[in-house]
Formats: C-alpha cells, structure tokens, sequence
C-alpha cells in the first residue's frame, strides 16, 4: 500500500492560493415550524411532534410562519442585505429519508434577501466576506445509522429517521467566494462564523446551538496556483464547532495541494470532517450537476414585505457585535491586541457574564484566558463548553476576593468545578481546601518553621527580610499550600521582632 505524505500547512499555502465560501444554516427560534403549527423545542421523542403537514400527507397544506419570515429579513439587514419587495417560494424536489413530502418548499432564484456583507477582523486585518443571500426553506428530519462503529451509513446495519426537526423554519447563509485570505483562510472562516453566530444571538432569532445543529456550517474550499483560474472546490459538510471549521479547512488545504502536487485533480465531491482525526473524508460525488427540478410552490402566496415595515425592523436593530466589542473594550481598559485575543478565543460573552455576576474584567479575563482556556485546548472542546459558568467564575473570584482562597487553591477548587463536583463554595468546603486563617495553628506552624530553620531565622532577625520567604515556605508546606501567605509572612516578622 502506497503512503502519501502530506506538505506542511505552510509549503502548502506558499504553492497554492486558496479561495473559501461558506453556507451556513441556521434553525430558526420560533414556537411553532414553518408551515405548520407543531412546536420546535429541541429534543423529546422521536417522530411526537409532527402532523400531516410536516409528514407531508395527502390534502395537508402549507400556511408560511411571520415570525420566521420576519426573523429572516432582520437577518438580511444585519447583514447589510438587499430586502426583497416581491418573493415566493420554491418546490425542491428530491428524494431523501429524511424528507418525507420528497421535496423541500425552499427558495431558489427569488431569494428573500440579497448582495450583503460582513467584516471581520482577522490578525489586525478587516476582510470583507460577500453575502450571496439569504433565503428561508424547512429544515429535513434526522437520519440515525445504527450498527456500525462511526454513526454513518457505511457499515450501518439500520437506519431510523425521526421527523421531528422536519419543518422547523432554516435560514441558509450562502457567501460570495472568499479568495486574497492566503495563510489566513482557515482563521478568516472562523472568525465569520464566530461573528455571524453573535450577530444571530444579538438577533435573538436562534440559540445557535451549533452542538445541537442549530447553527450548522458547509465549508467550500479550492486551490489554485498564483494568476490562475480558481480550482475545483469540495463541499465539507455539517461542520458543528468553531474550532472545527477553521480545522477542516487548515485540512482540506493540506489534502488539496497534496492532490495537486502529486498530478492528480481534485474532485467536485462532499466530504465530512472527522472530530477525531482532524481530516476529512469522501462523501458523495458532485461533479454531474443534480436536476431538483424547481418550480414555484403552488400552495403559497408570495411574499411581498411592505417597505415600511422592513424600514421600521431596520430601525430596531440591536447595537452590532463589533460596536458592543468596542464599548466593552472600553470599559475593560484593554488595547486593541488583548482584545483580539479575548475575540480569538471565543471568550467575549463569558467575561461579560462574569462580569455581570460580580467579577472584575481582569479578574474575568485571568480565568477564562488562562486557567480555563488551557483545559478547552487540552481537551479540544469550546471554551463554553469546557465546565464552569461565568457565575461560578465569578464566586471562585469572591473567593479568593475574601480571602478564603488563594490563587493556588482555587485553581485546584476550579479542577473540580469542571469535574461537575458542584459550585466553587461546595468544592472547596467537600475537599478541605479553604485557606488556613486560625492564628492559633498558624502560630504553630511558624514556630515549627523557624525552629526548623534557625540560621534562617537569625537572617531575619537581622534586618534580612527577603529570608522570610524560606520560612514561608516552609509553613506553606506544612499547611499543603492552605496558609494565608500575608498573614504567615507578618507573623513570621512579628515572632522574630523583625516588624
């Protein structure tokens, strides 16, 4: 068996120019599904919440949500978005499991918003990512693939569907082709998901649960050699993290150049990204283009928003991300590069919670920057997803605030915080780690110290206060870390006469 070994991330990008695109779907947060009225919520059994409409039986027809068509729109303004003054929606046909009417009512050259925009910064750089549109259709059901050991179908020896995600109202985000980002395209569509996924939670159109599926990302991605044509692209698809679209694209590049590089061509194909090797892998062919056969919708009306109205939602927009960044900025006293780096690791809305619950910024900021951040990178999880709440950061600082803890001791009482051993006053008092403040056993302790450590001890008495700090760490250990170290230290000079 023939081995290819593939270039380094950075010979790739130096012989190859990549050009990205990103289609990304977002399920709507409405009470009800887009034509019917079966309700959203995430969860419950399979195949409860649907009805002959969503089921697509015979007689049922379609009647279009407001609030999804309303949500859609104050997307598209978000995004600097064209708004449509006369629309209608589009029968895509096709057969799949886990669609059971065998098509999808959707949007096809008629799209409900056009021609937008958004700006991301990215290593000190704004990059500008072209809006294509943003249309509005049903979500399908779910495919589950059981019997086999990767949850695909290859292998599987059974598959079940359950309907109950079909017809929940989904927006699709389709960008322009993204080229000129070189090295930094894996960053670039990070960062434009990271801000599109604020800017829908600013919104309050989705929880953009992205480990849920309701934010879910295609990552397109081709090469091409400098000044010439753009390159086949792939389609990795149902990209579900952050970090893991800035993977599968940093991937797709590396497999890409080694195509090309070894004389082979690449092939118009879907691929899916693998948590747990970092590449991705063949899905199914796309270089025949698929005949969907769109055609209107019979049973609906088209849309025609009344330009009022959509002045009126653009007038209540909320504040954008980056303009909330920037006051937050601000207010935390941070330049430009200890802000970015807050933005790069995902921590904005986690130090503004913390915050909120009682916490100063640079006390928010330590945590969640250092402590916390190293076991989300250790573990290859988001960092809101790494264990603690902003409300328990905030009591592990009150904490230490009061002395009940110190920087030492509460990194140990935040271990078992995200353990999920309970909040950092229940850690703490479970496994004994509160700061020793008793005079009486400290006393103990430092005469032990100096009794132990006599030549030491006549360096102190001497005026050589910097000795101390071999006392103290004697009584530290004695005390497994748990002494207040100001207080042992002024006890120390006060019990040798050295105040």
């Amino acid at each position: 068996m023939t081995t290819t070994t593939l270039p380094a991330y950075d010979d790739a990008v130096a012989a190859f120019e990549p050009v990205i695109g990103l289609e990304t779907h977002v399920e709507l947060g409405t009470k009800t599904k887009m034509f019917c009225g079966c309700p959203t919520d995430f969860g419950g059994e399979p195949n409860t919440r649907v009805c002959p409409v969503c089921l697509g039986l015979p007689g049922a027809l379609p009647v279009a949500n407001k609030a999804a068509i309303e949500a859609t729109i104050r997307i598209g303004l978000a995004l600097n978005c064209s708004i449509a003054t006369w629309c209608r929606f589009a029968r895509k046909n096709y057969f799949y499991p886990d669609m059971p009417k065998n098509f999808q009512i959707s949007q096809y050259d008629e799209p409900l918003c056009v021609d937008g925009y958004l700006d991301v910064e990215v290593d000190g750089r704004t990059v500008r990512i072209g809006i294509e549109r943003v249309h509005l259709e049903e979500d399908t059901g779910k495919t589950l693939h059981v019997g086999g050991a990767t949850g695909r179908i290859h292998g599987a020896t059974e598959s079940l569907v359950d309907y109950n995600r079909a017809g929940i109202p989904l927006v699709e985000i389709v960008t322009k082709p993204v080229p000129g980002a070189g090295a930094l395209a894996p960053e670039v569509a990070r960062a434009y998901v990271t801000e599109l996924r604020d800017i829908l939670r600013g919104l309050g159109v989705s929880d953009v649960r992205m480990e849920e599926g309701s934010l879910r990302c295609d990552v397109n991605t081709s090469l091409n050699r400098p000044g010439e044509e753009w390159g086949t692209r792939t389609e990795t698809k149902n990209v579900n993290s952050l970090r893991s679209v800035e993977r599968a694209v940093r991937s797709e590049i590396i497999r890409q150049a080694s195509v090309l590089e070894s004389g082979g061509r690449i092939v118009q194909e879907t691929r899916h990204f693998s948590e747990e090797t970092g590449d991705t892998r063949p899905g199914r062919s796309k270089e025949e283009a698929t005949d969907y056969r769109y055609f209107p919708e019979p049973d609906l009306v088209p849309l025609a928003p009344d330009p009022a109205w959509v002045e009126s939602l653009k007038a209540a927009l909320p504040e954008p991300p980056r303009v909330h960044r920037k006051r937050l900025q601000d207010a935390w006293g941070l330049s430009d590069l200890d802000m970015q780096s807050v933005v790069n690791a995902g921590a904005v809305e986690l130090i503004e919670e913390t915050v909120a619950a009682g916490a100063t910024a640079t006390a928010a900021r330590k945590w969640w920057l250092g402590e916390l951040a190293r076991r989300a990178n250790e573990t290859g999880v988001e960092l809101s997803a790494v264990g603690a709440t902003p409300a328990q950061v905030a009591e592990l600082q009150t904490l230490v605030d009061g002395g009940k803890l110190n920087d030492k001791l509460a990194r140990v009482v935040l271990e078992g915080v995200v353990a999920g051993e309970g909040s950092p006053t229940a850690v703490m008092e479970a496994r004994g780690l509160a700061v020793v403040s008793d005079t009486g056993a400290l006393t103990v302790a430092v005469d032990e110290a100096i009794a132990a450590n006599a030549a030491v001890a006549d360096k102190v008495r001497g005026g050589n206060l910097a000795a101390a700090g071999a006392l103290i760490g004697a009584v530290m250990r004695t005390t497994k870390g748990q002494a207040d170290a100001k207080a042992v230290r002024e006890l120390i000079l006060e019990r040798l006469g050295a105040n």
